[in-house]
């Protein structure tokens, strides 16, 4: 070690135990984004499965509301908003609309939404 570095380093002891405290509250905040844009994924891919589950049911003729509402982790049934029948060709459209899990109650409620539609011959 050159002479008078040990001097030099002196003043710096604990910066970046400051520096840490400092980056911590928005690593925090960007893990908060991260985990609330996958939330709203998985509602949207929830969403287009209910949809989806829907329309076969009512291509057999079944009740396509229930059927996209079971398909639909509970937490998201109750506020679920399901339409059939948009569209009059072979069991129509079935569109299926959730509310985003919400991470942080103070964040304004946003939905998310599918449609999907089926017709004699489709998977």
């Amino acid at each position: 070690m050159p002479p008078g570095a040990g001097r030099a380093a002196h003043g710096e002891e604990g910066t970046a135990s400051v520096e840490l405290v400092a980056v911590v509250p928005f690593l925090l905040l960007a893990l908060l984004v991260a985990a609330q844009i996958a939330l709203a994924g998985q509602a949207l891919w929830s969403a287009s499965v209910a949809a989806r589950a829907g329309a076969r049911a009512a291509l057999v003729g079944g009740d396509a509301s229930a059927a996209a509402r079971s398909a639909l982790p509970p937490a998201m049934r109750k506020g679920a908003h399901v339409e059939e029948g948009i569209g009059a060709q072979n069991g129509g459209e079935v569109s299926v609309r959730v509310e985003v899990p919400r991470l942080v109650p103070s964040l304004p409620e946003v939905r998310v939404g599918a449609r999907s539609g089926m017709e004699a011959g489709d998977g």
